[in-house]
């Protein structure tokens, strides 16, 4: 079997876990601290809080700007559905705005049409690593007086004009699930330059606790998503081998781009914009449109059939049934409908040697 991802972990991760486990601070220690203070720097914001996914990021600084019950949050159909859960929690209304065919990101075109009397915030998403176009949504912002939420989840490392992804808007969030760019096993961070925003989702993250009161004095309701010593001391590591493992995220998805290129060149690879830099998170492709839909799943049951695991990223979201009260339908966003009807994800990690990747190609075409 060709795994679909594998998280990359050198003995260093090991190391720093059980350095942890023997010094008998599990949670609330130093290493949630350094990690919050490293990643800060690394992505070019004053604050940092580690959390314990990049649900919870996202959720916190939705909750912490106030967003709530008759305000509008704009965002994207094709995505993972916690961004538009994240509204939801906070009483909110996702309004959904179409993406753009060769980014995927949303477009900057469709926010500005979506927008009403009750809009207060967008909030785009970094999709499959590669960072929005923040010059249009920063534009439009501005002009309407909206707060803009990056979801970066999937783009630790990426570059829009030379800014790191997480350093646009209010706040953003981060993800470091196993399939990430790097891991913690579950976790997540928030970043922000606001001191204030800061410490009310670091309050919010500790069961609304308050740096001014005691350990059971608590000053607002809170959640328990707090990152533990252990998962933060693997997240120092990761971070620090970023660079190598990014690197190895290029080459392998430069191979994959030369293999398509070469054997089916009918499919559609992601592509390059100007300005910005992707992060490789995971490896889509779109299939032929004459195979969209059922063909494709035809595909994905094949490949596993063949011992490549796969997978359909992203679904619609308006689709979904769990969804469905947000009052869409099929039609409403065919943009996002063609890209998810069109979607594969192949294995994409590390230890993928040339002859994996060789033999994933090989028998999709096989397939076809």
């Amino acid at each position: 079997m060709i795994k679909l991802a594998h998280p990359d972990i050198s003995e260093r991760e090991i190391r720093a876990v059980t350095g942890v486990l023997r010094s008998g601070t599990l949670s609330l220690g130093p290493q949630a601290t350094a990690f919050e203070r490293l990643f800060a720097r690394k992505v070019g914001r004053k604050h940092a809080i580690a959390l314990n996914s990049g649900t919870s990021a996202l959720h916190l600084i939705v909750k912490a700007l106030g967003l709530g019950p008759g305000d509008e949050v704009i965002t994207a159909p094709y995505s993972f559905i916690a961004s538009v859960n994240c509204i939801l929690y906070e009483g909110a209304k996702p309004v959904l705005a179409d993406i753009d065919p060769v980014t995927l990101n949303i477009d900057p075109a469709q926010v500005e049409r979506r927008i009403t009397r009750r809009t207060r915030a967008v909030l785009p998403v970094d999709v499959f690593g590669l960072p929005a176009d923040y010059a249009a949504l920063d534009g439009i912002c501005r002009r309407h007086r909206l707060m803009m939420i990056e979801d970066a989840c999937e783009a630790l490392g990426a570059r829009y004009r030379g800014r790191p992804a997480g350093s646009f808007g209010r706040a953003a969030a981060f993800g470091f699930y196993p399939n990430k760019q790097i891991t913690t096993g579950e976790g997540g961070m928030a970043v922000c330059d606001d001191r204030k925003l800061a410490d009310l989702i670091r309050s919010y993250r500790n069961q609304g606790r308050s740096f001014m009161g005691g350990w059971l004095a608590h000053h607002r309701m809170g959640y328990n998503y707090r990152m533990s010593e252990i998962n933060a001391a693997m997240g120092r590591v990761q971070l620090s081998r970023l660079g190598s493992m990014l690197k190895t995220r290029r080459r392998l998805a430069g191979t994959y781009r030369r293999l398509f290129r070469e054997r089916l060149p009918e499919f559609t690879v992601l592509s390059d914009v100007p300005d910005a830099e992707r992060s490789w998170f995971v490896f889509v492709v779109l299939v032929p449109p004459p195979i969209r839909g059922k063909g494709r799943d035809r595909l994905l049951m094949g490949l596993r059939e063949s011992g490549i695991e796969c997978a359909h990223y992203f679904p619609a979201l308006h689709l979904q049934p769990v969804l469905k009260r947000l009052g869409y339908r099929r039609g409403d966003f065919p943009i996002a409908e063609e890209v998810a009807d069109r979607s594969l994800a192949i294995p994409f990690h590390h230890r993928l040697s040339l002859h994996d990747q060789e033999r994933v190609v090989r028998t999709m075409r096989k397939l076809l």
